[in-house]
Parts: C-alpha cells; sequence; structure tokens
C-alpha cells in the first residue's frame, strides 16, 4: 500500500506502482482507506467482470473512519467531513488509502484555526471520473482552489485533481 511499514526497507516502498496501475487504460485501481471502503472496492470488484480491478491495502493497523461509506467507494470520490454548513470550505484535503487518517487528522488542526474543510476521500479515480459533471463539481467544487492532496506514493496525476494552485504531498525521489 505504502511506506508505512518500513522494516521491509526501500525495496518494499512501491512508489511508482500506484501511479502505474492508474495509468492502465479499463482498470480500476482502488486505495481503500478502512474496512468500509475495502467493502465497497470488494463489491465493485467482483460485480464488474469484464474491469480489471486492484485493491492496494495496507498491512498497517488502520482505524475506521467516520464518513466512510461502501456507497461513496462506488463514485470514486467522496466527501467524508465538511465543516462548511454548505458554502465554500477554505481547504479541500485529499486523501487515499491510509492518508486519509493523515487528511482527516489534518482537518481537525486546521478548524481548530478557524479554518473551514472538506475531507475527501479519493478511493478510486477512474469512477469518480465517470461521475457527472455536476457530482464532481459538488465533492470537488471548482470555486476552491486551495486543494491539498496526501499520498504515500509518486504525486504523478494529482494535478489533475488538485490544479494549479493546489498541492500534492507524496513522494516523487
Amino acid at each position: 500500500d505504502s511506506i508505512g511499514l518500513g522494516e521491509d526497507g526501500p525495496t518494499h516502498q512501491p512508489i511508482e506502482h500506484i501511479a502505474s496501475f492508474r495509468a492502465m487504460p479499463n482498470t480500476l485501481m482502488f486505495r481503500p482507506a478502512d474496512g468500509n471502503e475495502t467493502a465497497g472496492a470488494y463489491k465493485i470488484a467482483v460485480t464488474k467482470r469484464k474491469t480489471p480491478s486492484i485493491l492496494a491495502l495496507s498491512r498497517q493497523k488502520l482505524p475506521h473512519l467516520p464518513g466512510t461509506s461502501i456507497e461513496g467507494v462506488e463514485k470514486g470520490g467522496y466527501t467524508i467531513s465538511d465543516d462548511s454548513a454548505g458554502n465554500k470550505p477554505d481547504v479541500i484535503l485529499i486523501g487515499t488509502g491510509s492518508e486519509l487518517e493523515i487528511a482527516a487528522q489534518a482537518a481537525e488542526v486546521l478548524r481548530k484555526e478557524g479554518k473551514t474543510v472538506r475531507v475527501v476521500s479519493f478511493v478510486c479515480w477512474e469512477l469518480f471520473d465517470e461521475q457527472s459533471d455536476e457530482y464532481k463539481e459538488s465533492v470537488l467544487p471548482s470555486a476552491v482552489s486551495a486543494r491539498v492532496s496526501i499520498e504515500a506514493a509518486s504525486t504523478f496525476g494529482w494535478g489533475k485533481i488538485v490544479g494549479g494552485k493546489g498541492k500534492s504531498i507524496g513522494i516523487n525521489s
């Protein structure tokens, strides 16, 4: 899944694999954050028989995160928390897999500083791309340019999600 279990050393830290899998045509690349998302990814993988699926699972002990859902996985990306009360959030934090917990923790810190924050789980880019423009806009409003993606992997490809003013936190060397 990521580099979270470092005792295996650098040969077991697949920072480029996730981007490579996402680049494969007609393939669903899932990076679930917890049991809810894993169940949702598995459900989709067994029902979409003509589309190969890859589930990148973590060996880390990860908590169940409030707001994650089996149904949300079907959309590829969805909001797990948002304290903007229907208004434009100050920032959108986007996480996948084990880093969704980091995004949720960062959101709590920012909220204590008075910021409004939306946290988005981006479990499957390919499924998100299939959604209507209205749905995509509801999750990632174009009016919010302060976007940060968090993934312990190559940041390749995240530019299309975070936009020109956004920031991708990952590993590129």
